[in-house]
């Protein structure tokens, strides 16, 4: 018999990541590595990594550090871990110096190592040594015309399983007999995948990178350019999830509203969305990341009357005083915004909006300020983040000379935050009365039965409570409507249940 190889994954940051370790998963599953849930029972800690924000590298370098304290247990005989790996977006950014800095881990491998993450693990546990990676700006990888990225097979993708070996070749062919639970390639682009996990919703892949050029924004430096997945690999992957079990698929990219622009057509998820919709086994679709500057009619039509598709706006806003605005390199402003809003909400009252926001960024005002507490207190956002300025490596705005002080920084923070807060429990207290869709995501002691209708994401926006006395198991999609909202949350009484003809009284 072979050797029994146990790997554990711990993921942090965004959905993007959460794909990515799933796309790890299935190579690692391909390649007979045993998965296991937790990293003390692991041969090998693999943990991706996020870059984005100070807070994120900190929250990335403490889990490497637990990670290491396991291995360090397992020498004393309590445990089994014996290497720890990092990989994702800090590992990819910083590569060498991450190394250097972290020698706790035992490796840091950047996207290039992803098509042969099995035996570079392998190579880790047996003692063996890979170099990190040096870093580089990945936007210089594919071509400037975005109608001639398609044919960049030779450049690491995670999500889009190019091969990444520097050959303009598509990868092998995965093997025959592939485990239970892995998603076949059915293409050169298509990835292998396993789930991690048994929630009803998954994300899936659209595109990778951003040719955006925000100026407070690293990402595109160690994501890349912008390039599309196919529509036949996004569909097939959906069809797979489906087939899993999966209800809710969510679009995630670094920008969604760009997709299918170097494809030959930039409306083309106005097409793929019914396609994705009329997936059988799937009860919604949800779109994530959209650039306000980039929203089309035709696209907010799609996204307001197809079945299936969630009436769901998660647009970058990040500001609205047009001065500053000009300094981050977006565009539009508080009117504007607040007419994309309205437009949106004439053809889908019910619809849900959210958006994050820098408060504290170089040479904004008192006024900035106040200008953009008017549009959050008119835009009636369900779900506000809010983040204070920090400089990040690499970035244009991190040499900009009219810096906002720090603790200036932090009292805007807290005080927008405060705002943000209260805003967003009285619109949710405005859909007291709303009759709407939910998906039952879990059920526990201490919550009861938890849901999201239409208007929430997972993780970010909030959930539904549901007052029932039938057992609904997750993935269940229910009618139910508002009685009661606790902050964002809300509490829902079921009126019935999908597919079983039962209403809440025929339950009781």
């Amino acid at each position: 018999m072979p050797e029994r190889r146990t790997v554990a994954l711990v993921t942090l940051g965004c959905a993007r990541n959460e794909v990515d370790s799933e796309e790890l998963a299935g190579r690692l599953a391909a390649d007979g590595w045993e998965l296991v849930e937790e990293a003390a029972d692991a041969d090998v800690a693999v943990v991706n990594t996020c870059g984005f924000v100070e807070a994120a590298k900190k929250d990335s370098v403490d889990a490497l550090l637990e990670a290491n304290d396991l291995k360090a247990a397992a020498r004393e005989g309590g445990g089994r871990t014996q290497a720890v790996v990092a990989v994702g977006c800090m590992a990819e950014r910083y590569g060498k110096e991450l190394a250097e800095a972290l020698p706790e881990a035992d490796g840091v491998l950047g996207f290039d190592d992803y098509s042969d993450i099995s035996g570079r693990l392998q190579t880790i546990l047996s003692g063996g040594i890979h170099a990190s990676h040096t870093p580089r700006d990945r936007r210089k990888l594919l071509p400037i015309s975005p109608a001639e990225r398609q044919d960049a097979a030779s450049v690491a993708l995670p999500g889009h399983a190019q091969s990444g070996s520097g050959e303009a070749t598509p990868p092998a062919d995965p093997p025959a007999d592939l485990p239970e639970g892995v998603a076949p390639a059915s293409g050169p682009r298509a990835p292998l995948r396993r789930r991690l996990g048994s929630s009803p919703v998954a994300s899936v892949k659209l595109a990778s990178g951003c040719d955006r050029r925000c100026s407070f924004c690293a990402i595109p430096s160690f994501r890349g350019s912008f390039i599309s997945r196919r529509p036949s690999d996004v569909l097939g992957e959906t069809r797979w999830l489906a087939g899993e079990g999966v209800k809710e698929v969510m679009l995630v990219s670094e920008n969604n509203t760009s997709y299918g622009k170097d494809l030959g057509d930039i409306r083309l998820l106005e097409t793929l969305l019914p396609e994705l919709a009329a997936v059988d086994g799937i009860e919604r679709i949800r779109v994530s990341y959209l650039q306000p500057a980039e929203m089309r009619p035709g696209l907010i039509d799609v996204l307001t009357g197809t079945d299936k598709v969630a009436p769901y706006f998660d647009l970058s806003f990040q500001h609205s005083a047009p001065g500053v605005l000009r300094s981050m390199r977006r565009f539009g402003g508080t009117d504007s915004f607040l007419e994309l809003l309205e437009t949106i909400r004439t053809k889908a009252p019910q619809a849900g909006a959210r958006s994050n926001f820098i408060v504290g960024f170089p040479g904004e005002t008192e006024s900035d300020l106040a200008e953009l507490e008017r549009f959050i207190t008119e835009a009636r956002l369900d779900a506000i983040g809010v983040f204070g300025y920090s400089d990040e490596d690499g970035t244009e705005a991190a040499s900009y000379e009219d810096k906002v002080d720090p603790d200036v920084v932090a009292e805007r923070l807290a005080r927008v935050s405060r705002l943000a807060e209260e805003l967003t429990a009285q619109r949710a207290e405005e859909r007291i009365g709303e009759t709407l869709r939910v998906l039952v995501d879990r059920t526990d002691d201490e919550d009861g039965v938890v849901g999201r209708a239409a208007h929430q994401a997972p993780e970010t926006d909030g959930v539904t409570l549901l007052s029932t006395d039938q057992e609904l198991a997750p993935g269940r999609m229910v009618e139910a409507t508002v009685v009661a909202s606790e902050g964002v949350d809300l509490v829902a009484e079921v009126l019935s249940v999908e597919g079983t003809g039962c209403t809440e009284e025929a339950g009781r």
